[in-house]
C-alpha cells in the first residue's frame, strides 16, 4: 500500500490555508448506538459541500473550549453528507461532543491519512476482523465492498464485543448478512447466564472461518492487543502479512506529522497511516517501549 497525502475536500468547499485551522461544522443529530457509543451527524456551517473522504481516513474534531481528538469517519464515502463520526465517550473531549445539542458548532480538520484501499482485494476473499468500536472505522470499507459486491469472493465479518449490550451496528450487520451475502460471525467476551450466542475472543473465530487464506485480504481494527492477536491468527491461517491491514489511531495530536506524538520509530501514524500493512507494523507493535 502506498502512502498518500491528505485528501482534498469537495470542489468549492473552502478550506483554511493552514491545516491546523479547523473548519466549522454543526452537529445536526446525535444517535446513541450503545451505552457509551454515539454517532454524530455533521454539516458544514459555511453552506459549501461537505468534505470528500476515502474509507479509513480520519479527522480531528475540536470541541471549542475543551480540546481536540482524532476520530475515524464512519459514514459512506459515496454519500459523504451528512458526515458521520462514531465516538466512544471516554474522556473530556468525547464527552463534550456526544453531549452537544443539535446545532452546536464544532471544529473539524482533515480528512487526513491513508485509506483501506479495498480495491486491492478485488477478486479475492475479504475478511473484516474487528472488536467493539473498531467496527466504526471499518464501516466505510465494508460499504465500499458491498457497493460492488460481485467483484469480490467471499466476504466475512468477524466481530467481537465486550458484552451483548455493547454490540455496535447490530441491525446493520444483520442487513449486510441478509441482503449482501456477508458471512457475519459475532462473539462476546462476557455474557449473562442463558446467553445463547458465542462467548470468547474474536480471534477464536479466525481459525474456523470459511475463507481461502491463499486468496484472502483481511482488514482489522480494534484495540491494539486484539489487532496483534488477530493478525497473528490470520498469518497462522496462511494469509500473507502484506495482505493484512490494520488501522492505528494512537496519540495523534496534529494530524499532519509535525508534533511527533504518534511516531512509531520511523512511522508517523497520522501521515503514513492510520491504515498500514501488518508486515510494516509487526516489528513496531511487538516492542513494548513503542
Amino acid at each position: 500500500m502506498t502512502t498518500t497525502a491528505p485528501r482534498a475536500s469537495s470542489p468549492g468547499a473552502p478550506q483554511p490555508a493552514d491545516p491546523m485551522v479547523p473548519r466549522r461544522y454543526a452537529i445536526t443529530h446525535v444517535r446513541q448506538d450503545t451505552r457509551d457509543t454515539f454517532t454524530l451527524l455533521l454539516e458544514p456551517v459555511d453552506g459549501a459541500p461537505t468534505l470528500d473522504f476515502t474509507a479509513g481516513q480520519f479527522t480531528m474534531l475540536h470541541a471549542f473550549g475543551v480540546g481536540e481528538v482524532p476520530i475515524s469517519i464512519s459514514g459512506d464515502p459515496a454519500q459523504p453528507a451528512p458526515l458521520e463520526h462514531t465516538i466512544r465517550n471516554v474522556g473530556a473531549v468525547t464527552r463534550a461532543l456526544v453531549n452537544a445539542a443539535p446545532g452546536t458548532e464544532i471544529g473539524l480538520r482533515g480528512p487526513f491519512g491513508t485509506s483501506w484501499d479495498v480495491d486491492d482485494a478485488v477478486g479475492h476473499d475479504v475478511v473484516f476482523v474487528t472488536g467493539g468500536i473498531g467496527l466504526a472505522p471499518l464501516r466505510p470499507a465494508i460499504l465500499d465492498v458491498l457497493r460492488e459486491r460481485d467483484r469480490y469472493g467471499k466476504v466475512l465479518l468477524l466481530y467481537g464485543s465486550r458484552t451483548p449490550e455493547d454490540v455496535l451496528f447490530g441491525d446493520q450487520m444483520r442487513r449486510w448478512a441478509d441482503l449482501n451475502d456477508v458471512n457475519v460471525q459475532r462473539t462476546v467476551d462476557n455474557a449473562p447466564y442463558g446467553y445463547k450466542g458465542r462467548v470468547g475472543f474474536v480471534t477464536a473465530l479466525i481459525s474456523k472461518a470459511g475463507f481461502d487464506p491463499r486468496r484472502a485480504w483481511s482488514f482489522v481494527c480494534g484495540p491494539e492487543g486484539m489487532m496483534r492477536a488477530s493478525a497473528s491468527a490470520l498469518t497462522q491461517r496462511g494469509v500473507p502479512k502484506d495482505r493484512i491491514r490494520l488501522s492505528m489511531e494512537r496519540s495523534m495530536k496534529c494530524g499532519i506529522g509535525l508534533c511527533g506524538h504518534c511516531q512509531l520509530r520511523d512511522v508517523f501514524l497520522c501521515v503514513d497511516g492510520p491504515v498500514l500493512p501488518y508486515d510494516r507494523l509487526e516489528p513496531l507493535m511487538s516492542v513494548r517501549e513503542l
